[in-house]
């Protein structure tokens, strides 16, 4: 469903008035898979106004696929919301929970990529942006490479998936959730080289025994549900309970962290000037303890253009009071 509005029942409407030469997908007649190149099909949803402004979703991880639910931030009479599943997870195929699936063509310069072709397959100009977690990562690199093809910039939860916020997430946070951190410090191998728990995953999630890789992805989930909400009897996801999303999931971010998501270290923040001229806003958790609040403090002092929303008592979760009403706020701004 969509936002409620007066005057607006709230449905956001299929845009299928282009013609795209690809597959429909039966189940979901918004949900398209189009082939992105030879090796990877992606998986795409379409919604609200065909007409409106268009927008490009790009959700977390890497690895969980796309949410309907996201469709929520954004006025459908005035945008035209695309979703895609990036790379091996979601509908796309082939899937990394598939053990002989080759990632070697998932890089965060094939998302890159992926996001251009879909761009002009649609037959879109420019568009905006919103990043979630590392999707704004994914947002930040884009928006860099191809700034005129760049509208505005809605970040949510903001990371440049740096060595040091990847060593956050897996060793400097532990203090605050101790008892869940050592659980998942033991289902790894007692000596780490450098105390490098996503290697130590990586390598798990790729043994040869289904039953150790099944292992690894349910413990990697287990710490990641630590830390989502300030709600302390919020649940994860009903999918978290499915074996296979778990694997994908799991596959695939440590795919991406062991390489520093193929990111020279800090080149994000060191190339802001780029994003000169292109408005922006990023939606940030104060009490967010997986993307903490100096990410986005770092990132508005170098980028001009970028106004940092602070939202007091939200951890990482969309969900926490008042986040969703601040990234409505954000691309109501620019929805003119």
């Amino acid at each position: 469903m969509g936002r409620m509005r007066p005057g607006h029942g709230g449905c956001v409407q299929p845009d299928l008035t282009d013609r795209l030469e690809c597959s429909i997908r039966l189940s979901n007649p918004m949900r398209m898979a189009c082939s992105m190149s030879a090796k990877a099909i992606t998986s795409i949803g379409r919604s609200g106004n065909p007409h409106g402004r268009p927008a490009v979703v790009l959700h977390g991880g890497p690895g969980p696929g796309s949410s309907p639910g996201t469709r929520r931030f954004f006025d459908p009479d005035a945008y035209r919301i695309i979703q895609f599943d990036q790379r091996q997870c979601g509908r796309s195929t082939p899937s990394a929970g598939d053990p002989d699936t080759d990632r070697s063509t998932n890089t965060t310069a094939h998302l890159l990529r992926d996001m251009d072709r879909l761009r002009r397959h649609l037959g879109i100009d420019h568009w905006l942006p919103l990043g979630t977690s590392w999707g704004s990562t994914l947002a930040l690199a884009y928006a860099e490479a191809s700034p005129a093809q760049v509208t505005a910039i809605v970040l949510v939860g903001v990371t440049m998936t740096r060595r040091s916020d990847i060593d956050w997430l897996y060793r400097g946070v532990a203090p605050l959730f101790p008892a869940e951190w050592q659980r998942f410090r033991a289902g790894a191998p007692p000596q780490l080289p450098d105390g490098d728990l996503v290697a130590a995953y990586y390598r798990l999630l790729n043994d040869p025994d289904p039953a150790v890789r099944a292992k690894a992805a349910a413990d990697w989930h287990n710490w990641k549900a630590a830390s989502i909400s300030i709600d302390p009897d919020a649940k994860p996801p009903p999918n978290w309970s499915d074996p296979h999303y778990r694997m994908t999931r799991a596959r695939i971010v440590t795919h991406y962290f062991r390489h520093n998501a193929w990111l020279a270290e800090g080149i994000l923040l060191k190339n802001a000037s780029a994003l000169a001229g292109i408005p922006g806003v990023m939606v940030q958790g104060h009490l967010d303890p997986m993307r903490p609040l100096g990410a986005a403090w770092e990132l508005d002092g170098a980028w001009s253009d970028g106004r940092l929303v602070v939202v007091p008592n939200a951890r990482h979760s969309a969900g926490d009071p008042g986040m969703t009403e601040a990234i409505l706020a954000a691309t109501d701004r620019f929805a003119g």
